[in-house]
């Protein structure tokens, strides 16, 4: 089977995903770069702008369920498409918003839209089209994706600037009609079935035995108490380093290597050709977590400890970005692993929904050590748990790691 990068079939899919994923997640980053412009011309506190966070990830989570039957029906293609044609509206509604109202309604029709294109959209077309080879063309595009808040936070920040962030609303629209769709209609093919038998490699990997329900609740909490810092972390990072003493440039700058650093980390995995497993890779990255916080905690404002802070906190959660991904591989066999990682999901995009909020009202009410120490005490709880699981790992998984 060749590398999923020498198929050219398959690298233009992996292509027109990845170009789309960008876009499509880089537009939804527009109140970590631009919330304090909306709050001010919406009159909205600022954690009431960053709700819009929930508002997205809650409308997510409770639609995901919903499309399971049209993916298998219509497949990945055409639910993106139609998701597309949802989201279009929704940025065009977002520009046109006057208030706590309007503004919420966008980000409602945003988060119904992003359950029909964003990742896990991406994920079951590659299934559909790599068959086999799903896993590595999975790992190849989170080489991607991770780049939209480096690519899209200068670019949201430079165009609010010159034409506000209304008109900036209606160029994303325009971004979405005129490049994502007619990728998605010109360029992504129509399903194809696989018939290939079963994989010997894959059979034998599979663990021997079903985990336990314990071992499942596991799974949730280290993956959902790592998920709300990294959300969390995602939405006020530009905030939280304006409160350590940046100026709006500098947060935008340093915020923006972000993204490049959390690459390195992924490709630093996928290159490891799969010589370590989930859990390993998440005890490993989640330890870098707490360094990170503990860093920028004592810094006093230095920007040489704002820059440690990112590379290491971009190192740690970019790692555990897969880790979240692959962890159920661990203890779930093919066939039953999309069953487990539909039901982490939704506690996943719950704690995703509710973590920015949170932090934005302790950054505004206590300062920046308030968030970083929740992220702290969420860093740590979600490292004993991961002890706890690779205690209970599958002989067969310990031995390969």
């Amino acid at each position: 089977m060749p590398p999923v990068i020498a198929d050219p079939s398959l690298l233009r899919v992996l292509i027109v995903l990845a170009v789309t994923q960008l876009i499509a997640w880089g537009t939804l980053s527009l109140p970590a770069v631009i919330g304090r412009a909306m709050a001010a011309d919406l009159e909205m506190e600022l954690t009431a702008v960053f709700a819009s966070t929930t508002v997205l990830y809650m409308s997510m989570g409770l639609c995901s369920p919903l499309l399971a039957r049209p993916f298998v029906k219509h497949g990945g293609r055409r639910v993106m498409i139609a998701g597309t044609l949802l989201a279009a509206p929704g940025y065009a509604l977002l520009s046109a918003a006057q208030g706590p109202l309007t503004y919420y309604a966008a980000w409602l029709l945003l988060g119904v839209a992003g359950s029909a294109t964003l990742s896990t959209a991406s994920y079951i077309v590659l299934n559909e089209i790599a068959g086999l080879r799903a896993r590595s063309a999975i790992g190849a595009l989170m080489l991607v994706t991770g780049l939209s808040s480096s690519i899209f936070w200068p670019v949201t920040s430079a165009l609010s600037a010159h034409i506000g962030w209304r008109s900036t609303c209606l160029v994303y629209a325009g971004l979405l009609l005129l490049i994502s769709l007619p990728l998605f209609v010109f360029l992504l093919p129509r399903r194809v079935r696989d018939h290939l038998p079963p994989s010997s490699d894959a059979a034998a990997s599979a663990p021997a035995s079903t985990p336990t329900r314990s071992t499942f609740y596991l799974l949730v909490g280290a993956s959902g108490l790592n998920a709300f810092v990294a959300f969390g972390m995602g939405a006020v990072l530009i905030e939280l380093l304006k409160a350590e003493g940046l100026s709006a440039a500098e947060a935008v700058g340093f915020g923006s290597m972000l993204g490049v650093i959390q690459i390195s980390a992924r490709a630093i995995d996928f290159l490891g050709g799969g010589r370590w497993d989930g859990i390993s890779t998440a005890i490993v990255a989640g330890l870098a977590l707490p360094v990170a916080m503990l860093l920028l905690m004592l810094s006093d404002g230095s920007h040489a400890a704002i820059g440690g802070f990112i590379l290491i906190y971009g190192l740690g959660s970019g790692a555990l970005a897969v880790a979240r991904a692959t962890m159920p591989l661990v203890f779930y066999d093919k066939a039953a692993f999309a069953k487990a990682s539909a039901q982490i999901g939704l506690p996943l995009n719950l704690l995703s929904a509710v973590s920015a909020p949170i932090l934005v009202e302790l950054l505004t009410r206590y300062g920046s050590n308030a968030p970083l120490a929740l992220s702290l005490a969420c860093s740590c709880a979600a490292v004993v748990i991961l002890l706890l699981l690779r205690r209970r790992r599958p002989m067969r998984a310990a031995v390969s790691s």
